[in-house]
């Protein structure tokens, strides 16, 4: 019993936090206002820190971008008021050499009316929070016998070997550099009375929107006039029905969303919003913009893979005015439109989602009830030495 009671003695003497006895502790009422206050001051920094600890954080890292051979997803939905949608021709180019004219799948063109309202519904699909019913115009034929086989009046024949529609036969002509300038003389167009719809549709609008598969190189993409088409490979628009139209038609616009790869919430896109107007036919839009490859990791697990871009903007009017004698001069030059000139940054952006471990909780609650009372302590302790202090030298004030 001897033995066991000197093992106890011995742990006993471990305590490092000694008791005092009752009949030793003074308790004082700025003391139990610390207390209070203290305990109040503790509620509010662990929910604070319980809340933090909830919370997670995007953590950025910086690295070379090593992937090779991707291709890079453009989201587009840009409207443009003044310029009708059958004038309008959405091309896109890169370093590579890869040219995609006049782009038709996935891309959906709407045509506006001139108080901005789609018209001519045909076909929709929803694209998104700015292009939901956008309308794929889907160009028209006509009910012709299975005989018919129409002249191509001298363009570069189609595998058919027929041109049965006008537009057939404006494609044939594209394809041999020619210009559609008299569809009165064409059988097909008179027929489909091509040139009353084009008189009809000239003072309407276009929203373009959908989206773009390009090679992950350096290129542009950019919504000009007229038909586009290769030729010795140069890239060349039919620019005569933009130019010979009776009605003045500009590139005024309003870029309502362009993004690169899948949305992610968070992330910004400079140009969504942007919008110029503009009075002269004869401009150009430059935007260029740097596209920079961005990974979030989230703590699900799950990755999303997409990119951020910032841009710089150029606009240039085409038309230079030489005032000699009275008399002014019209220099045209450059092609009238919006350009979309992206780089691709060798820099890969890595965001991962993180969140604090639950013995970094832990750690902070101790060091939030410790340091409370700690500090609760010392003004306690300051109070009381004060407060006595005070006392002596009342009580020695009266007996002198």
């Amino acid at each position: 019993m001897g033995k066991r009671g000197s093992v106890l003695s011995k742990f006993q003497s471990l305590d490092a936090y000694a008791k005092t006895l009752d009949d030793f502790r003074i308790k004082t009422y700025y003391g139990a206002a610390l207390t209070i206050i203290s305990a109040i001051i503790i509620l509010i920094l662990l929910w604070s820190e319980f809340n933090e600890y909830r919370s997670t954080e995007i953590r950025p890292e910086l690295i070379v971008d090593k992937s090779r051979k991707e291709k890079l997803t453009i989201n587009i939905n840009v409207t443009f008021p003044r310029i009708p949608c059958y004038l309008l021709s959405v091309d896109v180019m890169d370093i590579a050499g890869e040219t995609q004219n006049d782009l038709a799948h996935d891309i959906y063109k709407t045509r506006l009316d001139t108080d901005g309202t789609r018209i001519d519904v045909e076909k929709a699909e929803d694209i998104g929070d700015h292009t939901k019913d956008i309308i794929k115009i889907v160009n028209s034929t006509s009910l012709t016998n299975e005989t018919y086989c129409g002249s191509c009046y001298g363009g570069i024949l189609p595998e058919s070997k027929c041109c049965n529609t006008c537009e057939d036969v404006r494609e044939a002509y594209i394809k041999a550099g020619w210009t559609l300038s008299n569809p009165d003389e064409i059988e097909q167009c008179v027929r489909e009375g091509w040139k009353e719809k084009v008189e009809n549709q000239s003072k309407e609008g276009c929203n373009v929107a959908g989206n773009v598969r390009v090679n992950k190189v350096a290129g542009n993409f950019h919504f000009a006039p007229g038909k586009s088409f290769q030729q010795n490979h140069v890239h060349i628009h039919d620019l005569q029905p933009f130019l010979q139209d009776k009605v003045q038609h500009d590139f005024s616009h309003e870029i309502h969303h362009l993004s690169f790869g899948p949305k992610v919430d968070g992330v910004v896109n400079p140009l969504d919003g942007v919008g110029r107007s503009i009075s002269t036919g004869q401009y150009m839009f430059q935007y260029f913009v740097k596209v920079v490859s961005t990974q979030f990791h989230f703590l699900n697990q799950t990755t999303i893979l997409t990119n951020q871009y910032s841009v710089t903007q150029f606009e240039r009017d085409l038309t230079g005015k030489d005032h000699k004698d009275g008399h002014s001069h019209n220099h045209y030059g450059g092609l009238p439109g919006v350009f979309f000139n992206y780089e691709i940054s060798p820099m890969l952006i890595i965001n991962r989602e993180e969140s604090k471990s639950f013995t970094h909780f832990l750690t902070g609650v101790c060091a939030i009830v410790g340091g409370i009372f700690t500090v609760a302590g010392i003004l306690d302790g300051f109070i009381y030495n004060a407060e006595k202090t005070f006392k002596k030298k009342v009580e020695l004030g009266k007996h002198l």
